[in-house]
């Protein structure tokens, strides 16, 4: 029986495609949940390892700044597309503790989690974990489109930045950010240059279905016409598309206009000029955009494309500034940083901070790292297991795969290696950030606290696991445990009257009234 398809859109050039609009509708009516649901991948550039990464750079850039005399002025951060928040807490947290090891007068600097949808502004808002940082002053939020945001509103400050307000630079952070909003892809071929348009076909009935499954759905097919004059009215960005005419001999090209609107907007914000963090797949060396085949794009609730970072590159360069792309071939994803700045070979604590913190050993290295421990998770030893989440900063997501190894592992310990597990388990903690998992980390650990004999550690993980997801059966059980183990016989008879009040179905509590108070 022949297969039906439904018709979404017949052709129109790929930037103007029905698609983003489909991409624009996940995320609003996603919001959190794409993340905390495991719609999204996100562990790639989130991790706790990038947001070190980042505010080493971020560092180095605010000592130049204070090298060249500058820090009367806030310096403004602002990421694009921050979706879960995650990044953020983890380059504050970063930040934080790297500042306090130095004694160097440094500008004052503001956080700006920006997104398009407003359900991820309100969980900023109302966050737990980020009031601290919203009362000092080095974190707000606000709306940001990439497809036209001039001025930017600070939600919690309730003040607006606009064209030349800013007296600092500002840094912009993009992670995931350019692979999700619009481009426009070529064909180029012995000098010939023609724009794709493409027509959408799903297999779907749009009207029965969410998004998500709808975009799973999706068929592209392409229409080519020929491009014969100057094809964008800016002649910057239709520059650097001629360019490839003569550059690129038989490939399809992605061509990020948008994202090149978009840096232009940013850098009018400063009077000072503009650095770009990026991470992302993508492409850098022109060599690289070669032969690349009729493009599809990458599925995951919603859908990305490659980043073609040589564009960007070529933007800043023409603009009068300094591109930083890994030295060495990558694997997993690009870090780039784009300095918009006319000075920007003196900005040598940045230049410097990038070469150590990601041209010699970078978070593309650990991810290579990061798959070679799950390959190998049963060889690990307690020592290497320790190494990894050292070297991962004490990500969370990493730590919840080694886990189970390190459960395996801490039964035949020294004395030294049991302090050490517990020191590791709460740089865990101070590093993790609740975006609403279903996994309950606090839980977890106050778990393996118990295991290892640290009751009083245990008791307040459990508490935290409260906090995360209110009272259960169990929490209320390995409490009373605790107590037990504890001696504070006050605290188990009455948790444990407590617990049975709240669940009286619970045949567990049986077993704890049959443990000896007496007992030593």
């Amino acid at each position: 029986m022949e297969e039906t398809f439904y018709e979404l859109e017949s052709f129109k050039l790929f930037s103007e495609s029905l698609i983003w609009q489909l991409n624009r509708d996940f995320y609003q009516n996603t919001g959190i949940d794409a993340w905390s649901k495991g719609m999204l991948p996100h562990q790639l550039t989130s991790s706790s390892m990038v947001g070190k990464t980042y505010a080493e750079i971020i560092l180095g850039f605010l000592k130049d700044l204070a090298a060249k005399g500058q820090v009367t002025d806030t310096v403004y951060i602002l990421e694009l597309g921050a979706g879960h928040g995650r990044l953020a807490f983890h380059i504050l947290k970063h930040l934080e503790h790297l500042i306090a090891l130095i004694d160097i007068e440094l500008p004052s600097y503001c956080y700006i989690l920006s997104d398009i949808v407003e359900d991820n502004l309100s969980f900023f808002k109302h966050h737990e974990q980020l009031q601290d940082y919203l009362k000092q002053g080095v974190l707000d939020f606000a709306y940001f489109d990439a497809m036209g945001t001039k001025e930017i509103h600070l939600q919690y400050a309730d003040t607006t930045i606009r064209s030349q307000d800013l007296n600092q630079p500002i840094i912009a952070l993009a992670n995931y950010f350019f692979d999700s909003i619009p481009n426009d892809v070529f064909v180029i071929k012995d000098q010939n240059m023609s724009v794709s348009s493409i027509a959408l076909q799903s297999k779907e009935n749009p009207e029965e279905v969410d998004t998500a499954t709808l975009i799973k759905s999706l068929q592209l097919s392409y229409q080519n016409k020929a491009v014969s004059k100057a094809f964008y009215p800016n002649t910057t960005i239709n520059d650097i598309l001629e360019e490839y005419r003569f550059s690129l001999s038989n490939t399809h090209l992605f061509f990020p206009e948008k994202g090149l609107q978009c840096l232009s907007n940013l850098v009018d914000l400063s009077s000072k000029g503009l650095m770009v963090l990026s991470m992302d797949k993508g492409f850098h060396d022109i060599h690289d955009l070669e032969n690349r085949e009729e493009p599809d794009i990458i599925k995951h609730g919603s859908f990305s494309l490659w980043v073609n970072y040589h564009a960007l590159g070529s933007f800043c360069l023409k603009k009068g500034g300094k591109v930083l792309f890994p030295s060495f071939s990558t694997f997993h994803a690009e870090v780039g940083c784009l300095l918009f700045l006319a000075d920007a070979d003196t900005y040598q604590y940045t230049n410097a901070a990038y070469q150590r913190f990601v041209n010699d050993f970078g978070p593309d290295d650990f991810n290579t790292l990061k798959k070679l421990t799950y390959s190998n998770i049963l060889k690990l030893k307690l020592t290497e297991v320790i190494a990894f989440i050292r070297l991962s900063a004490y990500d969370s997501t990493f730590f919840i795969k080694l886990l189970p190894r390190l459960k395996q592992l801490s039964t035949s310990i020294t004395f030294n290696e049991r302090n050490r597990i517990a020191q590791t388990l709460h740089q865990v903690w101070h590093f993790y950030f609740n975006i609403n998992e279903p996994d309950n980390l606090a839980f977890e650990l106050a778990g393996f606290f118990y295991d290892l004999g640290f009751h009083e550690a245990s008791l307040q993980y459990y508490q935290y696991a409260v906090d995360l997801s209110g009272l259960k059966a169990d929490i209320y059980y390995n409490q009373i445990l605790c107590y037990f183990q504890l001696r504070q016989d006050d605290l188990f008879t009455e948790t444990l009257k407590e617990a049975k009040a709240a669940f009286p179905n619970n045949t567990n509590f049986e077993y704890l009234d049959k443990l000896d108070l007496a007992e030593v």
